[in-house]
């Protein structure tokens, strides 16, 4: 008889911590022992005996890595692995997978990006304060109000999650530049009305929206800095829904406090939780949500899912999808 696997849930208190990792772990299969954990360290006993580690949003180090000896698989329930030391997992033959191709979060995170487009365009939140507080705003907000019917949408990283957004804005009669690696195929294209491959400076320059969508590495680490920033119009505006740290926080509260951007849509900070220090938190023009694009209770059965049968598929002899390091 196989003995059991040993499976180590690892949830970031932030992310819903043991409460979210017990449910999780309801998902395995009798056969998996698996112990739930809100930091890869917690129980050292538990880290040295994991055979796969299925991580939300918790780091998994090199470190960790070491003390695992018996480590075959790091499964990161999200999209994006930048959490996980994949240079270290590859020099110890440890398979490192996202939830990638599943497109667990691509309708949600599209969903968050369209709510902070809409409600930076129509000046909800300024406009709900001003209603609350008695004050009639409409003559001093109308200056400010304006469409997304005719904008060009431009957006970074027209993977599965970017592709999501393109065909929402093809609704809104939205244009659409995309900046990637690579061009995608002449049908995909057309389908999202006619998008167009530009150098990303090019979009940066054009675009009255600039959406981020790709994965953060090295190379995109505060891909938008202040040189970037600077190329866009003052008209533009900037939505992040992807990492905190593809833009320079601080770069970018610089432009909106000199009123060089029009304003802008963040769902993700680096780091998270935010510190009280960042400066965008009250900075002009803002919208802020707490990285809540991939967490709808719809989203989140997905993504347990996704992960779940991963590691399940891996532990039963097959290849996982999704590897990424």
């Amino acid at each position: 008889m196989t003995p059991p696997k040993n499976i180590l849930a690892v949830i970031a208190p932030h992310v819903g911590g043991r409460a979210a990792g017990a449910g999780l772990a309801t998902l395995f299969p009798g056969s998996a022992n698996v112990t739930v954990v809100e930091a890869a360290d917690e129980d050292p006993a538990a880290l040295r005996a994991a055979h796969v580690i299925i991580t939300a949003l918790a780091p998994v180090t090199a470190e960790h890595l070491a003390a695992a000896p018996d480590l075959k698989l790091v499964q990161c329930a999200s999209h994006g692995f930048e959490y996980v030391d994949a240079g270290a997992a590859r020099a110890r033959d440890v398979l490192v997978c996202n939830i990638g191709s599943s497109g667990a979060e691509s309708q949600n995170v599209a969903e968050q990006t369209f709510a902070l487009m809409l409600a930076l365009a129509k000046q909800l939140i300024p406009a709900h304060t001003a209603l609350v507080e008695a004050d009639w705003a409409l003559p001093r907000l109308q200056r400010s109000l304006t469409e997304l019917c005719g904008k060009t949408l431009g957006i970074v990283g027209l993977g599965g999650i970017g592709q999501e957004v393109a065909r929402r804005a093809v609704a809104f009669d939205m244009s659409i530049v995309y900046a990637g690696r690579r061009r995608l195929p002449e049908e995909t294209e057309a389908r999202l009305g006619g998008a167009r491959r530009v150098p990303l400076d090019e979009l940066l320059r054009t675009a009255d929206y600039v959406s981020l969508h790709a994965p953060l590495t090295d190379e995109t680490r505060h891909l938008l800095d202040a040189e970037r920033l600077a190329l866009l119009k003052p008209t533009a505006f900037v939505i992040n829904t992807a990492r905190g740290a593809l833009i320079d926080q601080d770069a970018l509260a610089d432009a909106l406090e000199k009123g060089a951007l029009a304003g802008a849509g963040i769902d993700v900070f680096d780091p998270e939780p935010p510190t009280p220090a960042l400066r965008l938190l009250k900075s002009p023009n803002v919208v802020l949500s707490p990285h809540v694009g991939g967490v709808t209770r719809e989203t989140l059965i997905r993504i347990a899912l996704a992960a779940v049968q991963n590691v399940t598929d891996f532990l039963a002899g097959g290849h996982p999808r999704d590897v990424v390091g």
